[in-house]
């Protein structure tokens, strides 16, 4: 287990930060430490359990959304703006990452199409109706999440999951460039496998697809939710102003392993 990460008191007072799939996971770590730097939170997720308590605990606004439901994601990005004044902030991370989806000889189309509606379509919505206000303040950071997959191939292959997240990462890139000018920052995070419900659930069915992810890890551990929520913490800040259109890795080094240690 990691120590938490230093916070940087009133790094984000004032400023409004929609997080999507904010009820769990690096989502539900990254509330915390925003919120804990001064950020007015919205929780954007389908749990309308543990989406208010989640809000509630961070003193800010949930808003029950279905991330591939064009309407909604609107509503979602008007209730932070009409809640808070701005919307300066979009961590756009809700997604799946089911079993039914694996080698491209087993996969059906119906698993192909719901991981790209959830993990991709998603994410050109979140950002579409991000842009509309961050353009009309000239300002905002969206932080998108991918994944280390989209910068590397596995022979223990999920192929919708891989290729949305390619093309997340794709689509990051290019909002960052057109939209720098207008003050607007658009980054592709990029984790390595981290200790998440979705992870947990990979082990509980398929340990040994698991294992056979953690032995590519140098250090030997999956990251910590909190590890993630710290780099987007950073992307969404000031302190990033000059890191626009990136692929930004926190992997621990996974991607760089050719063999890892012993």
């Amino acid at each position: 287990m990691t120590e938490n990460k230093p916070l940087v008191p009133g790094r984000f007072a004032g400023k409004t930060c929609v997080i999507t799939g904010g009820a769990s996971g690096i989502g539900l770590a990254t509330g915390r430490r925003l919120a804990a730097e001064g950020a007015n939170v919205v929780v954007g997720d389908l749990d309308e359990v543990r989406g208010p308590e989640v809000a509630q605990e961070l003193g800010g606004l949930f808003v029950r959304v279905n991330v591939a439901d064009e309407a909604e994601v609107k509503n979602l990005f008007q209730r932070a703006k009409d809640a808070y004044g701005s919307v300066d902030v979009a961590f756009n991370n809700a997604g799946i990452n089911p079993t039914d989806d694996a080698s491209i000889l087993d996969t059906g189309l119906e698993a192909w199409q719901r991981v790209q509606t959830v993990n991709l379509t998603s994410v050109y919505l979140c950002s579409k109706y991000a842009l509309e206000h961050m353009v009309e303040q000239r300002s905002g950071s969206i932080i998108n999440t991918a994944s280390f997959v989209a910068l590397m191939g596995a022979a223990t292959s999920q192929i919708s999951y891989s290729a949305s997240k390619g093309g997340v990462l794709s689509m990051s890139r290019e909002l960052g460039v057109q939209f720098a000018k207008d003050g607007i920052r658009v980054n592709a995070l990029c984790p390595g496998p981290v200790n998440t419900p979705l992870l947990q659930e990979l082990f509980a069915s398929d340990p040994v697809q698991a294992q056979r992810r953690l032995v590519h890890v140098p250090g030997g551990r999956f990251a910590e939710p909190e590890e993630i929520a710290a780099a987007a913490a950073f992307l969404a800040s000031d302190d990033a102003s000059f890191v626009n259109a990136t692929a930004f890795t926190v992997d621990g080094g996974i991607s760089a392993a050719y063999v890892t240690p012993e």
